[in-house]
C-alpha cells in the first residue's frame, strides 16, 4: 500500500496517529522519570485527583472528606478521573491514558477538519493530526493531568461541526434541527470542562444568524441550539449553586481576584504577552496562514469560518481583560491552540496553492515545509525538557512537602497554604486555602497579607505552608520547621517551599 492510500485510509491513519500520540506523550513521561520521577507539572492536577479519589471512595464532591466544596474548575474532567478510582485503576495510568486518548481524538478531529476544509488535499489530512500531536504545548497538556486538552478538543469539534452545518444546502439545513440541538449540547458540555467554553455559544449563535436561510428556519434552529445548551448547562449551574452558592466554581472568582493587579498594565502589553504563548513554536510559522484564512473567508463571506477565526482572537482578548496570566506556558489559553494550528495550516496551503504555478512558489512551498517541520520538532524537544523540569519542581516541592506534613504533624491540625493540591491528596489534614479554591471567604482579601494574617489567626491555623517569597510579611516572624532541599526550583529561578509553625505571629 503506497503512502497516498495509507493517508486516505481512515483506519491506517487512525492507527498511525494513535501510535504517534503514544510516542509523543510517552517520551514526555519517560523524560520526567529520568530527570526526577513521574508526576504532574502542576499542583492543580492534584486538586482534580483529590476530588476524584474522594468521589470514588465516598460518593461525595469534596476536597476534604465531609466538606463539600466547589474547588474544581472542571467537574467534567474530575468525573472522568473518578472512573479510575471507581474501578481501582492506578491513578497515574488512568490519567495518562485519558491524556493519550484525548490527544489521539484531537489528532483525528484535526485530520477530519483538514479534509473537510480542503477536500482537494484530503490525502494530506494526516499532517494536521501529526501537527497537533507534536505541537509541544499540546503534548505537555496531554501529560498535565488537567482538563486543558479536553477543552481544546471540544472547542475544535464545535467549530468544525458549526462549519459543516453552515456548508449544507438550504434544503438540508431545514431538516437538520436535531444537529443544532446536538451542537448546543456539545457547547453546554464544554462548560463542564471549562467555564470559558460558554464563549462558543456566541460564535455558534452569530453563525446561525448569518446563515442564508428563512427566518423561521433560523428561529427553529436557534430554539434547538438553545435547548441543547440549556439542557447541558443548567445542571452545571445548579451543581455549583448547591455547593458554593454561586453559579460558577470558586476558582472562577478566586483566580480573577488573585491576579486583578495585572489589570493595571496596558491592554496592548497584556494581549501581546498572551498571544506570544501559542506563537512560541511552530505557531509563528502558521501565523501568516491563520491571517490569510481569516481574510479569504471574510472575502468569500464564509461566516462560520470567519467567526471561528474571530473566536480565537476573542478568547485571547477576553483573557487579556480578565485573567492576563502567562505562567505554566500559558495553559489558560492552550484550548485555542488546536483550532489555531488547523486554521493556520489550512491557510498556508491556500497560500502555497496560489504560488504553486510559479518557480518561486515551489521554492517557498519546500522551504515552508522544511522550516515548519524543523521548528515543530525542535520545540517539541524543548517542551520535553520543560515538562520534565515542571514535574520535578512540583514533585520535589509540593509533593515532598505534603508527604512531610502527613508524617510529621498532628492529624487534627489546621494547615494554611496557597497550593493545596498535593496537600489534599497526601497529607489528609484540615486546610485553610489562601488561594480561595476551597476557602472562598478569603477571595475579597486574597492579596492583602495583613487581612490574611488576621484570618489565619482567627481560624486557629497551626501551620503555614508556602514559598517564602509569596507571602514575605506572613513568614517574616514565623518559625520555619521544614524546608525542602529540592534542587529544581532554585535551578528554575525559584525557591524552596517551607513549613512554618504558626504561633500567632
Amino acid at each position: 500500500m503506497n503512502l497516498r492510500r495509507i493517508a486516505n485510509s481512515r483506519y491506517y491513519s487512525a492507527g498511525i496517529l494513535g501510535l504517534c500520540a503514544a510516542v509523543a506523550l510517552g517520551s514526555y513521561l519517560l523524560a520526567s522519570d529520568w530527570v526526577f520521577r513521574i508526576g504532574y507539572p502542576l499542583d492543580d492536577a492534584w486538586i482534580h485527583q483529590t476530588y476524584a479519589r474522594n468521589l470514588g471512595a465516598t460518593g461525595s464532591w469534596a476536597f476534604i472528606p465531609g466538606q463539600p466544596s466547589a474547588g474544581s474548575t472542571a467537574p467534567g474532567w474530575t468525573l472522568l478521573l473518578a472512573i479510575g478510582y471507581w474501578v481501582n485503576l492506578n491513578a497515574y495510568f488512568w490519567t495518562y491514558f485519558l491524556g493519550w486518548a484525548v490527544l489521539w481524538l484531537l489528532s483525528l478531529t484535526a485530520t477530519y477538519g483538514f479534509r473537510m476544509l480542503l477536500p482537494h488535499h484530503a490525502e494530506w489530512g494526516i499532517l494536521a493530526g501529526l501537527l497537533v500531536i507534536f505541537e509541544w504545548h499540546l503534548t505537555w497538556a496531554a501529560g498535565s493531568g488537567m482538563e486543558t486538552l479536553l477543552s481544546g478538543l471540544i472547542a475544535l469539534a464545535v467549530l468544525l461541526w458549526m462549519i459543516n452545518l453552515s456548508d449544507q444546502s438550504v434544503h438540508e439545513i431545514n431538516h437538520l434541527g436535531w444537529r443544532w440541538l446536538g451542537l448546543g449540547l456539545l457547547v453546554g458540555l464544554s462548560v463542564w470542562v471549562r467555564p470559558d467554553g460558554i464563549t462558543l455559544l456566541g460564535v455558534v449563535g452569530l453563525t446561525l444568524i448569518m446563515t442564508d436561510v428563512e427566518l423561521i428556519t433560523k428561529l427553529r434552529s436557534g430554539l434547538n441550539l438553545g435547548a441543547g445548551f440549556l439542557l447541558a448547562t443548567i445542571p452545571y449551574l445548579l451543581f455549583n449553586l448547591v455547593l458554593a452558592g454561586e453559579i460558577f466554581p470558586n476558582t472562577f472568582y478566586a483566580k480573577q481576584a488573585e491576579y486583578a493587579i495585572l489589570g493595571s498594565f496596558p491592554f496592548w502589553e497584556r494581549f501581546f504577552n498572551l498571544i506570544r504563548q501559542p506563537l512560541t513554536g511552530v505557531g509563528i510559522v502558521l501565523l501568516p496562514g491563520f491571517f490569510w484564512m481569516g481574510i479569504e473567508t471574510l472575502r468569500k463571506r464564509k461566516w462560520a469560518r470567519v467567526f471561528s477565526v474571530l473566536w480565537i482572537l476573542g478568547y485571547l482578548i477576553l483573557y487579556a481583560f480578565r485573567l492576563p496570566v502567562t505562567y505554566q506556558h500559558g495553559r489558560y489559553i492552550m484550548p485555542v491552540i488546536p483550532a489555531f494550528c488547523l486554521f493556520g495550516l489550512v491557510g498556508m496551503v491556500f497560500l502555497v496553492d496560489l504560488l504553486a504555478e510559479q518557480y518561486l512558489g515551489r521554492v517557498i512551498k519546500i522551504a515552508w515545509i522544511m522550516i515548519a517541520a524543523v521548528i515543530l520538532f525542535a520545540f517539541w524537544i524543548l517542551g520535553l525538557r520543560a515538562y520534565a523540569m515542571d514535574v520535578a519542581v512540583i514533585e520535589s516541592e509540593m509533593v515532598d512537602t505534603a508527604q512531610w506534613i502527613g508524617k510529621n504533624t498532628e492529624e487534627e491540625s489546621l494547615v494554611a497554604a496557597h497550593d493545596i493540591g498535593a496537600l489534599g491528596y497526601y497529607a489528609d489534614r484540615n486546610l485553610l486555602d489562601l488561594a480561595g479554591l476551597i476557602s472562598p471567604e478569603v477571595i475579597p482579601f486574597i492579596r492583602d497579607e495583613t487581612a490574611l494574617r488576621n484570618h489565619i489567626n482567627k481560624e486557629g491555623a497551626n501551620y503555614l505552608v508556602t514559598f517564602p517569597g509569596w507571602y514575605p510579611d506572613l513568614v517574616k516572624n514565623a518559625g520555619i520547621i521544614y524546608q525542602t532541599n529540592g534542587a529544581f526550583s532554585p535551578m528554575m529561578g525559584g525557591e524552596n517551599m517551607g513549613v512554618y509553625d504558626w504561633g500567632q505571629p
